[in-house]
């Protein structure tokens, strides 16, 4: 590990992937499939962060000098790392482990705070992966890594080209496949399933497409009070995943 201190303005934003935030900094760091180049941290950061792995380039700045390497408010706590993107994973290397699969479906949700916190309800909540389609997602970018607060290293990210397709394959992988709906005839409680399941989640604007929600085995919906029309869909993933792991643990019993 190389250590120096740095007061310049240090190396231009193209330098490769800029990550930056503690958690989602560490989170990197510790991911076996990151190839990490150069961490810039303050020395508050440096403290929380400890050790840096071997052949990691370490310089220290002023928040200042973190600041000049990322878009104009971000919010770093003194921590950013240039690395290379994640290697890309398909829907087959998923498919492989042995054991119940729970992932999520993304059907054109293009807000990178909303997928970051989606990823990490799904760390939470121990889910296999999450799916998007590549046209309208979020890419991997400092602001998702950030939203996620390091679940974006811990969660596999799959960009899909086509997600009726995939929701096909998913089905023929033998997943239960659930579209969430607030038009849906029942709770979705009721229309969870102990194999393993997909669990599809639409803008909170066009919500799901009926292309895709046709590919589904079912729907349920969120029972929420009369006094709004919809939840967040991040609030509605956690609910999603929390309602399907709760039926896990029922279903053990």
């Amino acid at each position: 590990m190389r250590r120096r201190s740095s007061r310049s303005r240090g190396a231009p934003a193209t330098e490769g992937l800029w990550l930056y935030g503690v958690h989602a900094v560490k989170a990197a760091l510790a991911n076996p499939l990151r190839r990490n180049r150069r961490c810039v941290l303050t020395e508050r950061a440096a403290e929380a962060l400890g050790a840096l792995p071997r052949g990691v380039q370490l310089d220290i700045v002023d928040v200042n000098g973190v600041s000049r390497l990322l878009p104009d408010g971000a919010v770093h706590q003194g921590a950013a790392l240039s690395c290379e993107p994640l290697p890309r994973r398909s829907l087959e290397d998923m498919l492989k482990p042995e054991g119940r699969k729970l992932v999520l479906v993304l059907d054109q949700i293009s807000d990178p705070q909303n997928v970051g916190a989606i990823l990490r309800s799904a760390a939470a909540f121990d889910a296999t992966a999450v799916i998007v389609q590549d046209r309208h997602a979020p890419p991997e970018s400092g602001a998702l890594a950030k939203a996620a607060s390091g679940a974006l290293d811990l969660v596999p990210y799959l960009q899909v080209v086509n997600i009726a397709r995939t929701l096909e394959r998913l089905g023929e992988a033998g997943f239960w496949r659930v579209a969430l709906a607030s038009d849906a005839g029942r709770p979705l409680a009721v229309a969870l399933h102990g194999s393993d399941m997909a669990l599809v989640l639409g803008s909170e604007g066009a919500g799901i497409r009926p292309l895709v929600r046709a590919r589904c085995d079912t729907a349920g919906a969120i029972p929420i009070g009369h006094l709004v029309e919809s939840l967040n869909v991040s609030s509605a993933a956690a609910i999603a995943l929390y309602e399907s792991r709760r039926s896990d643990i029922a279903g053990s019993k």
